[in-house]
C-alpha cells in the first residue's frame, strides 16, 4: 500500500455526491483534499523540518553568533527585535514545500487521478494551501515557544499576539501561491526549491529582519520600502512587542491582496496547461 493509494482512494465517496453549487462543491473537493495532504504529512513528519528544526537553528544562529556583532551588543535586546523577522521569513520559506510537493505530486501522475474523479479542476491547488495552514501555524508556534525559552517575551498581550500568528499565517497562505505557480513551471521538485531560494533570500535579506532599515545604504533602503516581507516584520514587531502598526498592516494587507490577485491566476493556468 503506497502512499499515493491511501490518500486518494477514500476521497471518491466524499467528491461523487454532487450537493450545493459550484462554490459549496469546490470548498468541499478541496477540504478533502486538504485532508489527504494532511495525512501524507502525518506518514512523512521529516517533511515538518522547515518549519520545526529550521527556525529554531536560524533563531540559535542570529542571536548567539551574531547578535552581538549585529545588534547593540544585547542579545537578549536583539532577541526582541530578531524574533519577529525571523517569523515572517520562515513563513516564507516554509511554502517552498508546497510547490515542490505539488510538482512531485505531477510527476508521479497523481494529478491524473484527481482528473478522473468527480472534483472541481482547482481543488486540488486550493485543497494543498489549506493543508499549508497546519505548516504555518506549527512555525508561529516552535518560534514563540522556542524563543520564550530563550528569553523572548511578548509585551503588548494576548490578543495581539494572536493577531499577529492569524496575520503571519495570512501572509504565508497569500505567498506560498508564488511556490505553486512555480510548482507548476518547472520540471522537478529540486528546480522549485532552487528558484523559490533565489527569490525569497533576497527579500529576506533585503529587508528589515535583520536590521533597522536606517542603517543599510540608500540604494539598498530603497528596494527594502518595496520589499512586502519588510511591512509585515513592521507589524509583526509592532503586534508583538510594541510599535506603530495601522500603516504597516495597511500596506502588508494590500501586498496580501496583490498577492492573491496576481498568483492565484496565474497558477491555475499554469496548473491547466502542465495537466
Amino acid at each position: 500500500m503506497t502512499t499515493l493509494d491511501v490518500p486518494t482512494r477514500g476521497l471518491a465517496g466524499d467528491l461523487d455526491r454532487p450537493r450545493g453549487g459550484a462554490l459549496a462543491a469546490l470548498i468541499r473537493h478541496s477540504l478533502a483534499l486538504a485532508r489527504r495532504s494532511l495525512i501524507k504529512t502525518a506518514r512523512t513528519p521529516e517533511a515538518l523540518i522547515d518549519v520545526t528544526l529550521q527556525p529554531v537553528i536560524f533563531l540559535l544562529i542570529f542571536t548567539y553568533l551574531f547578535g552581538g556583532a549585529i545588534g547593540t551588543g544585547d542579545r537578549g535586546e536583539y532577541l526582541q527585535f530578531l524574533l519577529p523577522g525571523l517569523l515572517a521569513q520562515s513563513l516564507a520559506l516554509g511554502g517552498i514545500a508546497l510547490g515542490q510537493n505539488l510538482n512531485a505530486d505531477i510527476e508521479k501522475g497523481v494529478f491524473d487521478r484527481f482528473r478522473s474523479l468527480p472534483v472541481a479542476r482547482s481543488a486540488p491547488l486550493v485543497g494543498a494551501v489549506a493543508a499549508d495552514i497546519v505548516r504555518y501555524l506549527t512555525v508561529c508556534v516552535v518560534m514563540l515557544g522556542f524563543g520564550y525559552i530563550m528569553g523572548f517575551r511578548v509585551d503588548t498581550g494576548f490578543v495581539p499576539a494572536v493577531a499577529a500568528v492569524a496575520l503571519s499565517i495570512g501572509f504565508g497562505l497569500c505567498f506560498c501561491w508564488i511556490s505553486v505557480w512555480v510548482g507548476m513551471l518547472v520540471r522537478t521538485s529540486g528546480a522549485v526549491q532552487g528558484v523559490m531560494f533565489l527569490l525569497v533570500f533576497p527579500l529576506s535579506f533585503g529587508s528589515n529582519v535583520f536590521v533597522q532599515t536606517d542603517t543599510l545604504p540608500g540604494w539598498l533602503q530603497a528596494f527594502v520600502h518595496v520589499n512586502p516581507i519588510t511591512p509585515l516584520v513592521a507589524t509583526i514587531r509592532g503586534l508583538l512587542i510594541g510599535g506603530p502598526v495601522a500603516d504597516h498592516l495597511l500596506v502588508t494587507l494590500a501586498w496580501m491582496a496583490g498577492l492573491l490577485v496576481v498568483f492565484v491566476p496565474l497558477a491555475l493556468r499554469a496548473y491547466a496547461r502542465r495537466t
